[in-house]
């Protein structure tokens, strides 16, 4: 069956839009399915048939699921993998480019075109699916009327797993606007959301056709036409991050391309002339996120001798502020992001490459309070830049065992302290385990976080981080400057509370073996 497709090609009559149809297999009913997913796919050999499996195999059924994988002329076997599916299943629908694009923009766009199903979601072909993921989010719109639903992206590196986008799936939201969930336009890859098919359809979205920051601008777009949306904690979607870094696209751009495709997304939102403080939100991920947090912070930056193109296109993104009405680093959530932003426009450069190359290699910064607000003391500025202000900082103060319970006592200090919500033990490798716990904190910053051992006997044997979580999903460790290490036994288990590497307070779970 090797290059079988070539065999096949002979007969192609591709249309004149460039692509063809394998055996012209479309739904010619709307809404005779109810999931239409679309897939780009380019040399995807290695992963593809685990991708189409997670689709094949979902708990929605597959008559219930119009499946569209568009080949942007892969030189692999990964056509020939697409024709033996074809061949076996009738809503998976294989389209051929007939030339390649460069850019997922233009495959998504014709499965978008193809799409016949009420409701549309993205997955990459290396990427895959958990069993319920289109379950849980179709009946989640169904249920609601939303526009829109986002669940949980687990992220699959040899190290680990991490969650991806925790503002998206922290908690169980249903009908809200998008613009009252803080940080949801971070983030905006195509992976674990659903959307109506008419919101897409009906105000014409389509993929700008860049080799980056086209799922960006797409997303932000329907975002922006949606009246309510939902999000779940549910795992949804499995990002493959194993060993096919060098093989996407946003790898293969250099930081000049990345910049003017952000550009072209920059002044895009600021012509759509959106409420003034939906525009604020949008463009805060634009200008914070990806031109200074995603910007600078690159190990290519550290490294290259021509920091002088970093400047050159930060001042192209800079430029584009001059047509707002508003002062846009005034919108800037990490205090960190203000300081890189007045140190480059004081023309700071030196400085502005210290406090890089500093907060990378020093791991365990100095932290003052100044006014019951906690300040990161970078010691080779001047004092003009010299602290940098942290949103929330805590401190560990005692701890005890009564009853099976241990107590952590500690002071936490910063701008958030009525929303902390609750404490969060996570494996430092698996971050789908971890357990929530209780929390209380008075109003001058004096807390306990309380360890049921009892109810930790579900975790498996690992290493876990302690955290703090604020503003629904955001975390805070708890720092101990001086080392130290209690165990305790419970149930033929110990569990040792330490010092971490970073002077943070971790647990270590282990087995007790009994000879």
């Amino acid at each position: 069956m090797v290059w079988k497709w070539k065999q096949k090609q002979q007969l192609m009559n591709y249309n004149a839009e460039g692509y063809y149809i394998i055996d012209q297999k479309l739904n010619t009913e709307w809404n005779s399915t109810l999931v239409s997913v679309i897939t780009p796919v380019y040399n995807a050999e290695n992963y593809l048939r685990k991708t189409i499996d997670s689709v094949l195999n979902q708990s929605l059924g597959m008559e219930n699921i119009e499946f569209i994988l568009i080949d942007d002329c892969s030189t692999d076997s990964s056509r020939d993998i697409l024709l033996e599916y074809s061949s076996k299943f009738a809503n998976l629908i294989v389209v051929f480019l007939k030339r390649n694009t460069g850019t997922p923009g233009r495959p998504r766009n014709i499965g978008i075109q193809l799409a016949s199903s009420k409701y549309i979601t993205f997955l990459d072909a290396d990427d895959w699916l958990e069993p319920n993921g289109l379950e849980v989010l179709s009946t989640i719109l169904a249920e609601t009327g939303d526009d829109y639903a986002v669940g949980k992206t687990i992220q699959i590196q040899s190290k680990g797993k991490t969650i991806i986008g925790e503002h998206e799936s922290c908690k169980e939201r249903r009908g809200e606007s998008p613009f009252s969930i803080p940080h949801i336009f971070h983030h905006l890859g195509p992976r674990a959301r659903m959307i109506k098919t008419s919101v897409i359809k009906d105000n014409q979205i389509l993929f700008p056709e860049m080799k980056f920051a086209e799922d960006k601008q797409f997303f932000i777009d329907v975002l922006t036409h949606c009246r309510t949306i939902s999000t779940t904690q549910h795992p949804i979607y499995y990002l493959n991050r194993l060993d096919n870094q060098n093989t996407r696209l946003s790898n293969q751009t250099n930081i000049i391309q990345k910049t003017n495709c952000n550009l072209k997304v920059i002044n895009h939102i600021i012509n759509k002339k959106l409420d003034l403080e939906k525009e604020k939100m949008v463009l805060n991920r634009l200008y914070e996120f990806d031109s200074i947090s995603r910007f600078f912070h690159t190990p290519h930056f550290q490294k290259t001798k021509l920091k002088i193109v970093y400047y050159y296109m930060f001042n192209q993104v800079l430029k584009t502020t001059k047509r707002l009405t508003y002062e846009f680093s005034e919108e800037f959530i990490q205090p960190m992001n203000k300081m890189v932003y007045n140190l480059y426009c004081d023309r700071k450069y030196k400085q502005l490459e210290s406090l890089f190359a500093w907060e990378k290699k020093e791991k365990i910064k100095e932290v003052i309070i100044k006014e019951n607000l906690p300040f990161v003391v970078a010691p080779f500025l001047e004092d003009k830049y010299k602290y940098i202000r942290i949103p929330m900082y805590s401190v560990f103060e005692k701890e005890y065992l009564d009853k099976n319970r241990y107590y952590l006592k500690f002071k936490v200090f910063g701008d958030y302290l009525d929303s902390i919500t609750h404490g969060l033990i996570r494996d430092t490798k698996n971050a789908l385990n971890e357990s929530s716990l209780p929390v209380s904190v008075d109003k001058s910053g004096d807390g306990i976080l309380e360890v049921d051992l009892n109810l930790l006997n579900h975790l498996p044997t690992s290493t876990y981080s302690i955290f703090l979580c604020f503003n629904d999903y955001l975390k805070i460790n708890i720092r101990k400057q001086i080392p130290s290490k209690n165990q305790y036994q419970y149930r033929n288990r110990d569990f040792t509370f330490y010092n971490t590497i970073y002077s943070n307070v971790g647990l270590k779970i282990t087995t007790i073996s009994i000879s």
